[in-house]
């Protein structure tokens, strides 16, 4: 991304901000000192970032742009301005990540002996090969459409490649065979993948595009003609489904639905080869109503999030080091201790990925077999296809559990895999609450009811993760394991308000979105203002996902202008612009992109020298403070507290891969500075403090 050269404005766009965040996914690509086939990766979640982009923020923007004129006079920035430029920082961009893959990674894979091989580099051998794998793995499951008259409309699946064969030269004009323009999806999930691996000679390995199998092929499909053109076609459809967040009818079928639209909704882009005839364009803009301002020149292979299922090869040098999970200094580690006995006795912080979720699931599991146990609820945000979360749930609810959980069907993306579970879990007896209305339920929460001494005894898990197996392997969270009453208690009573839908407010501990979260950190911020001019030591240090939400920038700068110093960890989007004089010249900002992806939420008030450290599942960002169910939960603990902040403050120094709010790496300055690159400092901080409790437990042993 371009440096800024003229003076910032006070607050940046929100759409370009986004655009700058997938930048530095893009140069951790573009850095020779990752794994080359982690290089690869970075490239396919460019590539899937950017796609949702289009499917929500361009899709978006294009609605806007079509409302009367008065009408998007009211919004402020004028949509078609902001769609002009964040379109041009994306041409940049892909005109860069083209130049990344062409230039640096194919040049790299081919010095590891990786050739990515198209039609026209095969050997006679390699050919003969490639052509019986076409006629035994492929050709069936190809399905051709022809764009003639008789197509009066030709549909493209949202987010799939597509293939144009432009058909000229018949053999035999005279038999009535005529230029054609042919589309075929490419099978890509029905074959398993994009990629086919060819066998290797010696060390070198050879891989093909599954796309070049079938242009290698193309003659064999259309033998009467002697001319067979191949290009790929992609389109991207809007998925900002207005769904309206209400529960009046039926939100189920409204979310099934909405889901079918989003198969055929607006086209928000359509990429191409810029290879491909014009007329083949013409015949498909033709035939699907398609525009010119959705068309959006790409290259000739499209899908590069599909690079998540490039082929190992057996080449783990070539990829990160493994980090397993560890095990947890604190609670139990046998598969038959029992961890509701651990919470009782003390809070527990899990890290995720660095330490196990399958502790979660361990809790679910022995509280589902556990007779004291009457009741389990949750709320479910983002749930696993495979989900053992939500099958540990159902065995809860068999056993004759009273079950809970709170699923959100408009989770973007996710609706299909939440439905699914809240069926199944709904027909096992569970009570299944979808979502709440207006609202989208965010927070991540797990109440267990216990019977214990003749009383109930509440135990709960708080989060920024989702209930998720999968995404727990690459998003970087906390959890917070208690039996804290202070905690336990408003956890009710949050879970109280999904059943009775009755506004809370007046929690002591907790704080809670859309009801108090707002004016509590208001209030927190103000406290650190009037600390400052007392002269006193006032600090705020936020982990965010994203800060968007004017109000909470202004009461930022607000804060810095009284001089208390703000640090910003940013891994997304800001709206901020730090260190302005007479703005926001107390506040900085770095954000980290690396092996993990940065998710957890930390909000942390100096106090006067009594820090408060809340771990949170909410952004600064309007719709999270406002529109969503969230939840800020205090680590009331000191020594967790400490660990907190130890690990922020390692984040906090990482000169490895933090870069400030306009990209450029916050290492470079100092080269002599001894490295910290804090995912790696975290893992072996806490692979310690394992290994401390494992000595203890051996020094007691021999005892």
């Amino acid at each position: 991304m371009e440096e800024i050269q003229q003076a910032p404005p006070r607050l940046l766009n929100r759409e370009l901000s986004w655009l700058a965040f997938n930048r530095r996914v893009l140069q951790e690509a573009q850095n020779p000192e990752v794994p080359l086939l982690e290089r690869l990766k970075f490239l396919a979640i460019f590539s899937s970032n950017l796609d949702e982009y289009f499917k929500v923020r361009v899709a978006t923007l294009r609605r806007l742009v079509k409302l009367k004129k008065k009408t998007r006079a009211k919004l402020g920035e004028d949509p078609a301005e902001q769609l002009q430029n964040l379109l041009e920082e994306v041409g940049r961009q892909q005109q860069e990540f083209g130049d990344t893959f062409r230039n640096a990674i194919l040049p790299e894979l081919r010095r590891q002996h990786i050739h990515l091989i198209s039609e026209h580099d095969l050997t006679d051998e390699q050919r003969t090969w490639v052509q019986q794998y076409f006629r035994e793995r492929v050709q069936d499951l190809l399905s051709p459409i022809i764009l003639d008259d008789n197509l009066h409309h030709l549909f493209l699946r949202d987010q799939s490649v597509y293939l144009t064969f432009f058909l000229t030269e018949p053999e035999n004009p005279k038999k009535q065979e005529e230029e054609r323009v042919v589309v075929m999806e490419l099978p890509t999930k029905r074959h398993g993948g994009r990629f086919v691996q060819l066998p290797a000679q010696g060390q070198e390995q050879y891989v093909m595009f599954l796309d070049d199998v079938v242009r290698c092929c193309a003659q064999e499909l259309f033998p009467k003609y002697r001319r067979v053109q191949v290009h790929a076609i992609k389109i991207s459809r809007d998925a900002e489904l207005d769904i309206q967040e209400e529960v009046s009818g039926n939100l189920l079928t409204k979310i099934k639905s909405s889901l079918q639209k989003r198969e055929t909704g607006y086209p928000a882009r359509l990429l191409y080869d810029p290879a491909m005839p014009k007329e083949v364009l013409r015949a498909i803009m033709h035939k699907t109503g398609i525009s010119k301002e959705e068309l959006v020149e790409g290259s000739r292979y499209h899908n590069f999030r599909d690079f998540f299922g490039f082929p190992s090869l057996g080449l783990t040098h070539l990829q990160y080091a493994p980090m397993p999970p560890l095990p947890h200094p604190t609670l139990p580690r046998g598969k038959g201790d029992s961890l509701l006995a651990a919470i009782a006795q003390r809070d527990h912080l899990l890290h995720l990925p660095y330490q196990s979720f399958d502790y979660v699931t361990r809790l679910i599991r022995e509280a589902a077999q556990d007779p004291l146990v009457s009741n389990i609820s949750i709320t479910l945000y983002r749930v696993a296809s495979k989900s053992e979360v939500a099958k540990a749930l159902l065995k809860a609810a068999k056993n004759g559990k009273q079950v809970t959980v709170v699923v959100e069907l408009k989770a973007r993306f996710d609706e299909e895999s939440n439905m699914f579970w809240a069926e199944k879990l709904q027909k096992a007896g569970a009570h299944v609450i979808y979502g709440i209305p207006e609202l989208k339920v965010h927070s991540k929460l797990l109440l267990i009811t216990r019977r214990e001494e003749d009383q109930n005894r509440l135990y709960a898990y708080l989060s920024t993760g989702n209930f998720n197996e999968k995404t727990s392997e690459i998003y970087a969270d906390h959890g917070l394991f208690t039996s804290d009453p202070r905690l336990t208690r408003e956890v009710a009573e949050v879970f109280r308000y999904f059943h009775d839908r009755q506004p809370k407010t007046g929690f002591q501990y907790l704080l809670v979105a859309p009801f108090e979260l707002r004016d509590k950190l208001v209030a927190l911020i103000d406290h650190e203002i009037r600390l400052a001019q007392k002269g006193k030591e006032a600090y705020i240090i936020l982990k965010l996902n994203a800060l968007q939400d004017e109000p909470m920038i202004l009461k930022l700068y607000e804060a810095s202008q009284a001089g208390v110093r703000v640090e910003l960890l940013i891994r997304g989007i800001s709206c901020a612009v730090p260190g302005l004089k007479g703005q926001s010249e107390n506040i900085s900002q770095r954000g980290l992109v690396d092996r993990f992806l940065e998710h957890a939420r930390v909000y942390v008030f100096g106090n006067g020298g009594e820090e408060k450290v809340y771990v949170a599942s909410s952004d600064w960002m309007a719709r999270n403070l406002d529109r969503r169910v969230e939840v800020a939960f205090p680590i009331l603990q000191d020594d967790l507290r400490a660990e907190v902040r130890h690990l922020l403050d390692i984040q906090r120094q990482d000169n490895v891969k933090s870069r400030d709010w306009q990209n450029h790496f916050l290492g470079q300055d100092d080269p002599a500075a001894p490295q910290v690159r804090a995912q790696f400092a975290t893992y072996h901080y806490l692979k310690k403090l394992s290994e401390k409790r494992k000595n203890i437990e051996g020094q007691k042993s021999r005892k």
